[in-house]
């Protein structure tokens, strides 16, 4: 067991380092079953900077079953992928190997589901399974067989998403170890408790899939919500042995907001990282553009590099070259990418390579391949199952797959979208795209998504050339790209879209660099004024402001309807607006966000009227009014339950030579004369910037 999880494979050193070594800490926190049914997939994209709930603890990876009180229950973890569900499940038991946590679990089996999906069809039983999954338990006496299973057992099934099995709680139960049933069933069994009742059971998920187990099964409900700002610089600090170049690296990550936001989750930083770090080496690092596909670009590029290091170095200067020497293997692996998202597979067999033209010894054994952006498993007898080294590679080159059959004009590979005769070889490429935004908009799974911004980014020129060495030619995008947009931003304009769509919409004008994004975005906000939104679309929406280099105008929280937790879910946007206005709101938890917020926002006008802030609340934000990096210029504080206490702490703003304030309005608050004498002698000041102040004495 020890063996399957002590290593990763760093593809730069060709070697593996310990898990240890490379492992950080991730984000995890207990989330709410009820939240997991029926979401899109996109509103979990959203976890880079939702603040912090007070019970948000979080919880170590080791910690999840002695967190879970509830008896016969399971744990159940979700994540989006890449957010780091398979390395805590290999940390967990990496360290109770080692002795390190939970010794009192006596035997712990790790069943990756994605390898089970080969004898889903098979009557097998439960212990055989295991045998196949541990080969030192093949040939144990019977007694010895008895006395393992009357141990304190836990079973990890890890990504129920991978798997294609068809769960039935309701019948068909198992509740002997020997006793043969689909795997479906077995698994089923152990859920709900029929089977070995007594034995711990932990599931991971994406939260697509997560909803096929009733939430009356599981007793602890965790969510791994990827890195804090903290882990992410710890975890660029693990890989860049070099401490120079993780600091400029670091630095430059830092300075995109969009870029440094992506990296809270794990597998992005990885992919960031390989390509930072490889150009950092000429210091050219500042030239690289921060588009999710220009990244992915790079990614390929730079692994294409590593497969051909037995040639001179010079080649690296020619991408052209090496992207021509790798172009066969590249485009099999492309048309796979695209033939397995159209069926929603994430885990290929060797048939379904080969369909796709693929030798495996031949396209990637020879070339170092593999472990670079397509990998190989081990599955149950003896059979091999591969898979991208992430979903968002897949999509990737399903895109690349996509815009190359759109220039060599295979109009059969095309008909996915387009519904044309075979014969047709003229489809100007804006009637190719815009036929890919309408049937993604279609989907109600979002599995396209990702795909759809991929594809167009890819589309525009510049990107084009930078893949000049896989593309016969490239295409002027200037039209196509103009058009595309004006047909988004009228699908945005529609009554009709959800929530959902628009948010992939507004990626979309991301990746095509579009200069609307930020009037697109202010009309959306503006738009329909008390339209009711989910807590994650608060996210998401927060998210997306955040994801723009651009500054909003104006962010007023009132116009919309939603939970405490959906205000608390949009606050982060303040820190790309330039006024705010929140009233009837704010709470203690929401300041205290404030506080830190108001210190990196370019806002210059807040508007707090009319909120129950009382002094302790404007003692927190004074805090924040003080910092040197504030910007903030008018501040409203009409009818917010103050008293004259408050007024010592906006006088020492104002007697702060960081405050930049010329407009205070503090009328409908109960200030007394106490409260009046504290406000001039802050006016008093010589740092006091101050021209506008308002008040009443009752």
């Amino acid at each position: 067991m020890k063996e399957k999880v002590e290593h990763i494979f760093d593809e730069k050193k060709k070697k593996e380092v310990h898990l240890t070594d490379a492992y950080t800490d991730l984000f995890i926190t207990e989330g709410d079953i009820k939240e997991v049914n029926h979401e899109h997939e996109i509103l979990k994209i959203d976890n880079a900077f939702k603040p912090r709930k007070s019970q948000d603890r979080p919880i170590k990876c080791n910690d999840v079953f002695s967190l879970n009180k509830k008896k016969k229950k399971i744990v159940l973890t979700k994540g989006i992928a890449g957010i780091g569900k398979t390395i805590s499940v290999h940390k967990f038991i990496l360290d109770w190997t080692e002795g390190k946590a939970n010794q009192d679990i006596d035997f712990v089996f790790l069943l990756p589901l994605r390898k089970m999906n080969c004898i889903k069809d098979k009557e097998i039983s439960l212990h055989e399974i295991l045998q196949r999954c541990n080969p030192e338990l093949q040939g144990l006496e019977t007694l010895k067989i008895n006395k393992i299973y009357s141990n304190k057992l836990a079973f990890i099934f890890d990504g129920l998403d991978e798997s294609r099995l068809t769960l039935d709680f309701d019948s068909g139960m198992v509740t002997s170890v020997e006793e043969r049933s689909s795997v479906d069933g077995l698994f089923a069994s152990l859920v709900n408790g029929t089977l070995l009742p007594s034995a711990l059971v932990w599931v991971t998920s994406r939260p697509a899939a997560a909803n096929q187990i009733p939430p009356e099964y599981v007793g602890l409900f965790t969510e791994v919500r990827g890195f804090t700002d903290q882990q992410k610089e710890e975890y660029f600090r693990k890989r860049i042995k070099d401490e120079t170049q993780a600091s400029r690296i670091i630095s430059h990550i830092k300075k995109s907001r969009s870029l440094y936001i992506m990296c809270y989750i794990p597998v992005f930083c990885w992919i960031t990282a390989t390509v930072l770090q490889h150009f950092s080496t000429g210091n050219n690092a500042e030239d690289i553009n921060t588009t999710l596909t220009e990244m992915y670009i790079h990614f390929l590029l730079i692994q294409m590099n590593m497969k051909s290091q037995k040639c001179d170095r010079k080649t690296e200067r020619e991408r052209t070259k090496l992207l021509d020497s790798n172009k066969t293997t590249i485009l099999k692996l492309a048309r796979l990418a695209f033939e397995e998202l159209k069926k929603e597979n994430i885990v290929f067999s060797e048939e379904d390579l080969k369909a796709c033209g693929i030798d495996v010894s031949e396209d990637f054994e020879s070339t170092g391949m593999l472990t670079e952006i397509f990998q190989q498993e081990a599955g149950l007898h003896e059979m091999k199952v591969f898979c991208f080294v992430h979903l968002s590679v897949q999509e990737f080159l399903a895109a690349v797959h996509v815009f190359l059959c759109y220039l060599n004009k295979n109009m059969e590979e095309l008909q996915f979208f387009l519904k044309l005769h075979k014969t047709h070889k003229n489809i100007a490429l804006h009637k190719l795209l815009k036929k890919a935004v309408k049937k993604v908009m279609q989907s109600q799974k979002g599995h396209l998504d990702l795909f759809l911004r991929f594809l167009l980014g890819i589309s525009l020129e510049t990107n084009q050339k930078l893949l000049r060495g896989l593309f016969t030619h490239t295409e002027d995008s200037k039209y196509s790209a103009t058009d595309v947009t004006q047909y988004i931003t009228e699908q945005l304009k529609s009554q009709d879209i959800s929530p959902e769509t628009s948010i992939n919409m507004f990626y979309c004008l991301l990746e095509l660099k579009d200069n609307s994004f930020n009037t697109e975005i202010q009309r959306y906000f503006r738009s329909s004024p008390g339209r009711s939104l989910s807590s994650s679309m608060c996210s998401l929406l927060a998210y997306i402001l955040m994801m723009s280099e651009d500054v909003l105008d104006e962010f007023n929280l009132n116009m919309y309807e939603t939970t405490w937790g959906g205000y608390m879910s949009l606050l982060p946007a303040v820190r790309c607006c330039r006024k705010a206005k929140q009233t009837g709101l704010v709470y203690l938890e929401s300041l205290n966000v404030l506080r830190e917020l108001i210190p990196t926002s370019p806002m210059i006008e807040l508007d707090m009227s009319h909120n129950e802030l009382q002094d302790s609340g404007v003692k927190l934000l004074s805090e924040g009014l003080k910092s040197p990096n504030c910007q903030l210029k008018i501040l409203r504080l009409a009818g917010c339950t103050l008293t004259g206490q408050c007024c010592e702490f906006v006088a020492s703003v104002l007697q702060s030579p960081n405050s930049r304030l010329i407009e205070l309005d503090m009328s409908d608050n109960d200030l007394q004369d106490s409260g009046v004498k504290l406000l001039s002698d802050g006016l008093k000041s010589p740092d006091c910037q101050l021209k506008i102040l308002r008040f009443e004495i009752h």
